[in-house]
């Protein structure tokens, strides 16, 4: 449910560093399956919701994106610290839930994100890391279909995070189902431009999504650490994590405030 958010922006960090590689990747032995399913999920994307996106965009001002971003934020927050907590980082977990609680009462239900300007930052978690937290290798790369870049990990782990997602509780279901909509518009609304950077880039965007949600997902579960041949995290070089953004929450639109 998050993937245009995964691939916008993990994408647009290899277009600006040239990191695109040609080289057959040994994690993705059904290439052949995940680039037809790739293709697929552009289409739908091109046809159905990039038209949405983009009049939303145009249409909803800034601030109300804004708001709707802050909102289901605040929801993922609470999934955030229950994965924290599994992860035995209670700090990072209790840091979470003061900040569903800061956000959800002085922010107005989460509209307002008042919790990161009071020194509360946003963790960002699933249940896919915590899985590799522990030592549950990645498995083959693969494509899902509507929900995009994956790994045999993060899809086992697929149905904890969507019973943990508050909102899958909200009735009445018109009401879940018009969130969910809305959540998911507002997602692909928020990296229009950059979606369409690499879109008409001469690229293998195929392989740029894959190299480079696998390089993402590696880095965030070991939180800028890389894991030696015994499958234990040790220290990274210098700007060895290629990021530090969650898959699972859109990150501040341009016109919030730090």
């Amino acid at each position: 449910m998050n993937t245009f958010v995964r691939y916008c922006i993990v994408s647009l960090v290899f277009l600006l560093t040239g990191c695109a590689t040609s080289t057959k990747n040994p994690q993705d032995p059904m290439e052949d399956y995940n680039r037809a399913m790739f293709t697929f999920n552009d289409k739908a994307d091109q046809v159905v919701l990039k038209p949405a996106a983009t009049v939303y965009k145009k249409v909803v001002p800034g601030f109300m994106q804004t708001g709707v971003g802050n909102f289901f934020g605040n929801i993922g927050d609470v999934s955030t610290a229950f994965n924290n907590f599994l992860q035995a980082r209670g700090g990072d977990g209790v840091n979470d839930l003061e900040r569903v609680f800061l956000n959800s009462t002085v922010g107005l239900a989460g509209v307002f994100d008042v919790a990161t300007p009071s020194g509360l930052p946003r963790h960002d978690q699933d249940f896919g890391q915590t899985l590799g937290r522990w030592g549950v290798k990645s498995g083959p790369y693969v494509v899902l279909p509507f929900l995009g870049p994956s790994t045999m990990r993060d899809t086992v782990a697929l149905p904890v995070d969507l019973e943990t997602d508050l909102w899958s509780y909200k009735y009445p279901v018109r009401w879940r189902n018009t969130g969910t909509a809305i959540r998911l518009i507002d997602r692909r609304a928020y990296i229009l431009d950059t979606s369409s950077l690499l879109e008409d880039a001469a690229l293998d965007r195929y392989e740029f999504v894959r190299d480079a949600y696998l390089q993402r997902r590696e880095s965030r579960i070991y939180h800028g650490k890389d894991s030696d041949d015994n499958g234990k995290a040790q220290d990274s070089a210098p700007g060895g994590s290629l990021m530090d953004a969650h898959p699972t929450t859109p990150p501040a639109k341009p016109d919030e405030k730090p």
